[in-house]
């Protein structure tokens, strides 16, 4: 695992000259040498974002890779691990396209400093990048070269807060386009709200949910490969409602067919559906229906 703490370390593994600042940088991704170590494991103490187009070179970021063949966006926040990799030896590696490094430090003392970490794609794996369409990654672009200009000139005491002001702006798009991804690939993301539906009831139907217990976000965002918030955005998105709520509707369900047709006590339906305690089972189920387990029953009967 190669660990580094400062841009100007990175730079110096990929045999590029120092960075302009020691806290930001804005790379031509066809400017970086190709190194035959890349493969190994990674991970850096400052943000990334990149947008790129990559022939015969993959990215593993976790347990997924990845071919840039088109135009992504992506995004990597401190000491997340990733790899890169050519995929044939024998043919040329092409690269293009632009990443901004941002060390923490950078953004101090700024508002983007506190906002950053509220954007829930850092957190996305990186077969979830954003696709663009040409219009997009142009906005973007026009960006980053905003971000390269300024931070090319004479740094002065107005540097930093415009391009934190710029990264905010970026990020706020990305937002929006992520936004856009999820409504355009409609049937993508049905058939994903399929599998989640057909996940959970398989569990809630199963025997061993005593020993199992409740499924959790990470549980179904793991069998359907994606990571938990992207999960979550993309359903939200489809249904209006995240997994833990859709996690919750599965049970409440099941909870309903059971006060309705077995005889039952609460206390062992909510023990036949995972529940520990009672008293958390009670009060999900008010929560969501506005009635008690046992005023639920006494208005069906």
């Amino acid at each position: 695992m190669r660990h580094f703490k400062t841009i100007s370390e990175f730079y110096a593994f990929l045999q590029l000259p120092p960075p302009q600042h020691p806290l930001l940088s804005v790379l031509d991704v066809s400017t970086v040498p190709h190194r035959d170590d890349e493969a190994l494991p990674m991970h850096l103490d400052f943000y990334s974002i990149s947008v790129k187009r990559m022939r015969n070179v993959h990215s593993k970021y976790g347990q997924h890779s990845f071919d840039f063949k088109e135009g992504v966006l992506s995004f990597m926040a401190p000491s997340q691990v990733f790899s890169m990799g050519v995929v044939n030896k024998d043919e040329a590696v092409e690269k293009s396209g632009w990443v901004v490094y941002i060390h923490p430090d950078f953004i101090w003392n700024t508002p983007l400093a506190t906002t950053i970490k509220h954007y829930d794609f850092w957190d996305y794996s990186l077969h979830e990048a954003l696709f663009l369409s040409a219009k997009e990654e142009a906005t973007v672009l026009a960006i980053i070269q905003t971000i390269a200009q300024e931070h090319s000139a004479n740094l002065d005491r107005f540097s930093k807060q415009i391009i934190a002001s710029q990264l905010e702006s970026l990020l706020h798009y990305a937002d929006r386009f992520y936004h856009r991804q999820f409504l355009t690939r409609d049937k993508a993301n049905h058939e994903v709200l399929e599998r989640v539906e057909a996940l959970l009831d398989a569990y809630f139907d199963s025997d061993d949910l005593v020993e199992r217990g409740l499924p959790t976000v990470r549980y179904v965002a793991e069998h359907l490969h994606l990571s938990p918030k992207y999960l979550s955005n993309l359903l939200r998105v489809v249904t209006g409602q995240n997994t833990q709520q859709h996690i919750h509707a599965k049970l409440i369900a099941k909870a309903k067919e059971k006060l309705s047709t077995t005889t039952l006590t609460v206390s062992e339906i909510a023990y036949e559906l995972g529940f520990e305690h009672l008293q958390s089972f009670s009060k999900l189920f008010k929560t969501k229906t506005s009635l008690s387990p046992l005023e639920f029953r006494s208005s069906f009967n």
